[in-house]
């Protein structure tokens, strides 16, 4: 509760209208009506309202009854429970998605930090000529469930490598699961020694330059890479970081007035009580929570100066959206150059997730991944 005390001052002080000022907004969502969904959200896209409709998903959740303090077996299983149950519908919506034509993809390892392998996939135009720009993907699932190779993350990386560039996902070691349970740090030194083969074999892979993007889990471990990279002295190896809806906040379950949005959007695809107990496996303990390589949003403005180029991407309809918000913030006054974006009307990830239902959104985040990372060519 201190932290959160403390980063609601930060806000404040850092607040247009920190002077005195006053303004009002208008509350949405379920601070403007308790029982709201995002079945009855007006500002939800229908399109994706429909979607989560054939799976029953467009109400509430109900409570799993567990908090961060229940037995760890119990919250593995709910973790468990998790992974297999949102897998189906990811791998139901990326079929109906199909994969793209025109792009390869091909399996390789690097040797991780820890000794262990790191399965990589690797994805890039049939017909590339020349050098192209490299994204590293971290796969979401709050760095507690979900694989590199689940077809809806192949499907994912084939469509953003048919933009034009040699996209590369990473297994990493999850702190739950069927790839459990490696907590911190196992899954981080994971993604740090894929990016830096990337690097080191970028001639071999056809590569100009790498960036690292990731969604939720995968956006954490993003951004906490830029972080271990910086502490380490090998930031200069990765050109930018591109992170979507990013889990980074560890305060779920706190009432933050700095971060309405966990109120806002409690339960709409992804609930503060599902955030609080993957996050719980990630740093079982606790002895991380104040560590910018566990959780992003403890940087200090000195840990974020000096950084690379960013860009944090929110959804308007997600109980993340302003730690993702908070934090692009927090990097612009740091003096790092950073671009902040909002996709209306889109809940956890949405953008990502409707490539069928929602062809122009997902097309325009690709782009933007796409565009980024050729802008630091």
């Amino acid at each position: 509760m201190r932290a959160c005390e403390a980063r609601s001052r930060l806000a404040k002080a850092l607040s247009p209208f920190a002077d005195g000022a006053t303004v009002t907004f208008m509350p949405h969502g379920r601070l403007a009506d308790p029982d709201a969904t995002l079945g009855t959200d007006p500002r939800a896209d229908p399109r994706m309202v429909e979607v989560f409709r054939r799976f029953g998903l467009d109400g509430r959740f109900p409570s799993s009854g567990l908090t961060p303090d229940s037995p760890a077996e119990e919250r593995h299983a709910f973790a468990a429970m998790s992974e297999q149950a949102i897998g189906a519908i990811f791998d139901s919506i990326a079929e109906d998605l199909g994969r793209p034509d025109g792009v390869t993809t091909t399996t390789t390892e690097c040797t991780g930090i820890d000794g262990n392998t790191v399965t990589l996939f690797v994805s890039r135009p049939a017909n590339a000529d020349g050098e192209l720009p490299a994204v590293v993907h971290l796969h979401g699932g709050g760095m507690a469930i979900a694989s590199a190779a689940d077809a809806a993350y192949v499907g994912l990386r084939e469509h953003l490598a048919a933009t034009g560039l040699v996209v590369v996902g990473v297994e990493f070691r999850n702190s739950s699961a069927k790839l459990g349970a490696h907590p911190y740090p196992a899954g981080l030194n994971d993604c740090a020694s894929a990016a830096r083969w990337v690097a080191a074999h970028r001639r071999e892979l056809g590569v100009s330059h790498l960036v690292v993007s990731g969604e939720s889990g995968g956006g954490n471990l993003t951004l906490t890479l830029a972080h271990k990279a910086k502490r380490e002295g090998w930031i200069g190896e990765i050109a930018g970081f591109y992170a979507q809806c990013p889990f980074i906040s560890n305060r779920w379950l706190d009432a933050c007035e700095d971060l309405p949005s966990l109120e806002e959007n409690d339960g709409y695809f992804i609930s503060r009580e599902q955030a609080a107990l993957l996050g719980s496996l990630y740093d079982p303990d606790g002895a991380y929570a104040d560590d910018a390589t566990c959780w992003a949003a403890m940087a200090t403005d000195d840990e974020l100066s000096g950084l690379p180029s960013h860009v944090i991407s929110v959804n308007e309809l997600d109980p993340l959206r302003d730690e993702g918000l908070q934090y692009y913030r927090r990097l612009v006054r740091a003096g790092v150059p950073a671009v902040g974006r909002v996709v209306a009307g889109t809940c956890h990830g949405g953008d990502l997730l409707f490539g069928a239902a929602m062809p122009d959104v997902f097309g325009a985040t690709l782009r933007d991944v796409s565009g980024f990372a050729y802008s630091l060519r």
